[in-house]
């Protein structure tokens, strides 16, 4: 980034060869608060900006060695001082000297003899110039930050509308259907196809509900500020396990944890806890018959811990892997079922954690498929 300093305190590169001028404009911008660097010749000029920049170059047409304009064509050639700005000192009425120094890129010129008040209010007029310049370009940058993200969010909001409304539609019309159905034959049903009937109704009911509590999430990932902490694993696991109770028990599902102590990770528990959930209940819902899902961590390098679920279904191919974990603006490519919404949502959770997700399969059945997500060891913030 460019120095946006005002006009005090800036640092002035005089390039002269006439010492009783140096010494008299030496002094005289220094007493207005100017830091004041000095080069005698070209050469000297160049090496000097190598190691510090100045806010603005005061430079003499007629120099030792190389001349002021192959020294001003050499700074403007340069991507690390061609926005510095340069002011030729020129010859009284030397219209051919100002006209070249213009069309090497400066922005001004003083002409002898030289007049302390005048070079005073042209460096005030340029360093504020570039000031404001410099300034414009700042929030110009972050304005074109600021539109690309509100463009990603506008394509990524109106893909996950569309898959929203998609998954929606079908338990939203089974609950419109059995509901009309018994509002219809309410008096006709015996007792246990009343029950079957509202337990449907219970189910859809229940994934309308897991939908909009994703886009919750999904809400809550993007605009919530959290605060990493050591991860209890092995309750979150434990939580997780008495959320999805209902449906170990109808899958008749075994679900296999670690008998030693979980490793300790880094993360913020309730978006970990939404992981294993997602993890573990596509495992129960994909795997074998009866599904066997086993859990684990495992220490990988770069001071990562991983861990993994790991089911015991068909697999899945080395297409449909790459379908899984896709962004947001690609959800209605997806065609794996069960997947696709609820894993990019896994996606962008461990990634703001300082993770990555994984998932590993030989696409043999009953050899399953091995989901993973990786935490820091230690706390992201002392790390960085």
């Amino acid at each position: 980034m460019f120095n946006s300093k005002p006009a005090e305190n800036s640092m002035i590169l005089i390039v002269i060869n006439t010492t009783s001028t140096l010494g008299v404009l030496f002094e005289y911008l220094r007493g207005f608060g100017f830091k004041v660097m000095v080069a005698s010749d070209g050469e000297s000029a160049l090496s000097t900006v190598e190691h510090i920049k100045p806010d603005i170059i005061l430079l003499d047409v007629v120099l030792p060695g190389i001349d002021g304009f192959e020294t001003c064509r050499r700074l403007k050639a340069s991507e690390t001082t061609r926005h510095i700005p340069v002011i030729f000192i020129t010859a009284q009425a030397n219209t051919v000297d100002k006209v070249r120094g213009f069309a090497l890129g400066a922005v001004d010129y003083i002409t002898r003899p030289i007049q302390s008040e005048e070079v005073l209010a042209r460096l005030k007029t340029h360093l504020t110039l570039q000031h404001l310049q410099l300034t414009l370009a700042e929030q110009n940058t972050r304005l074109q930050a600021e539109i690309a993200e509100r463009e990603k969010l506008i394509e990524e909001l109106d893909a996950f509308s569309h898959t929203v409304a998609h998954d929606l539609k079908n338990p939203l019309g089974v609950t419109i259907n059995y509901a009309t159905f018994l509002q219809k034959y309410f008096d006709k049903l015996s007792p246990d196809e009343l029950k079957n009937r509202l337990d449907l109704i219970a189910r859809n009911g229940q994934k309308m509900n897991n939908i909009i509590n994703e886009l919750l999430l999904l809400a809550s990932i993007r605009t919530e500020e959290i605060d990493s902490q050591p991860l209890e694993m092995a309750e979150i696991v434990a939580e997780v396990q008495s959320r999805l109770a209902f449906m170990i028990e109808e899958y008749e599902a075994k679900v296999l944890t670690p008998e030693t102590d979980w490793p300790v990770a880094w993360g913020y528990g309730p978006w970990v806890e939404e992981v294993w959930t997602n993890y573990l209940s596509n495992a129960i819902k994909y795997g074998g018959q009866p599904p066997c899902v086993e859990l684990g961590s495992t220490i990988v390098e770069g001071g990562l811990v991983q861990f993994w679920v790991r089911d015991n279904g068909r697999g899945l191919t080395p297409v449909e892997q790459s379908q899984l974990f896709i962004p947001f603006t690609r959800l209605s490519q997806a065609n794996v079922e069960g997947h696709g919404l609820g894993l990019s949502i896994v996606q962008r959770i461990v990634e703001k954690l300082g993770g990555a997700v994984g998932v590993e399969s030989e696409g043999v059945p009953g050899r399953g498929s091995t989901f993973s997500f990786t935490l820091p060891q230690s706390n992201p913030k002392t790390e960085s």
